[in-house]
């Protein structure tokens, strides 16, 4: 029996693999391919079959991805984003290209839009189509880059570090007023606005705290799911919101909010770019890529 020409299995069987080995679900693989567990599951199964190898180790709980699982998942993944982006040069190909960039909406509002519109000074025949979303980027396939804080889930992503934020408890002018030079006990006995972000990696009120070395107990205070909420009954003087310094700088030189000093803390991770690799991007969108890069440096 003849084989296929490039000697591959077929795509349905790779994009079903590509899709559980991305989410670590069958079953939300089956959900974003329209399709049952069951269906995803014979695919993977009929894959194994041809190689003669596992490629995942079914587990009480869920699933792992074997070694060469972790191999065929890195290749894949990075194959489709070069495939996605060549389609997306073809369809646009004659036309000035727009750069689509990612974000949180707290990102876009407090750094990235007032970003966006320097550079548009600068480049105004570019345009910028921003995409906000408060759960975790997966894929760059519907985006030129995005911006994430701490690595990306996806270890096939080009990851290119932008800067590390600095942690400090904010609050409105009055009650920051009260509380400079407040211990770490006091401060946790405080109205603290707990944020409850959809990425895991967003640093919380008791990893910053743990992180100055303090492990008593923390005030519930108030819960929000939006930053920007957050920082909203912050200025209304209803309680303190951990500031990232340089997403609130803004606030901080118009004096809606304060910080309380001394305790601040670097932030766990850095803010990173993350996409294709430079040679892959266009030439719009490495050029915001550039651009947004050294306003950072210059700052």
């Amino acid at each position: 029996m003849s084989r296929r020409h490039y000697d591959l299995p077929p795509f349905t069987t790779l994009a079903a693999f590509e899709a559980a080995a991305r989410h670590m679900s069958f079953k939300n693989a089956a959900q974003e391919l329209s399709v049952t567990p069951g269906a995803v599951s014979h695919q993977i199964k009929a894959l194994e079959e041809e190689l003669g190898r596992a490629l995942f180790l079914r587990q009480h709980r869920g699933v792992q991805l074997t070694e060469d699982g972790k191999a065929l998942f890195e290749t894949l993944g990075a194959s489709f984003q070069t495939i996605s982006q060549q389609l997306s040069r073809i369809r646009h190909r004659g036309t000035n290209e727009a750069v689509t960039v990612g974000s949180t909406t707290a990102v876009a509002a407090l750094w990235l839009s007032p970003t966006v519109i320097d550079f548009w000074r600068e480049h105004p025949a570019i345009n910028v189509h921003q995409v906000t979303q408060d759960r975790p980027f997966e894929h760059v396939r519907d985006f030129d880059f995005f911006i994430c804080y701490g690595p990306a889930a996806n270890p096939t992503v080009h990851q290119t570090p932008v800067y590390r934020d600095e942690l400090v408890p904010v609050a409105s002018p009055v009650l920051a007023a009260q509380m400079q030079g407040i211990d770490l006990d006091a401060l946790a006995k405080q109205r603290l606005i707990h944020l409850d972000a959809a990425s895991p990696t967003w640093t919380r009120w008791s990893e910053w705290f743990a992180g100055l070395g303090y492990e008593g107990e923390i005030a519930q205070g108030a819960r929000v799911n939006s930053y920007s909420i957050a920082l909203q009954i912050a200025q209304k003087g209803a309680g303190i919101a951990l500031g990232w310094r340089r997403l609130v700088t803004p606030m901080l030189q118009s004096g809606k909010l304060v910080g309380i000093e001394p305790h601040t803390l670097p932030a766990p991770h850095r803010f990173y770019l993350c996409g294709q690799n430079d040679e892959k991007l266009t030439p719009n969108a490495l050029a915001l890529k550039n651009w947004i890069l050294k306003n950072i440096a210059d700052q």
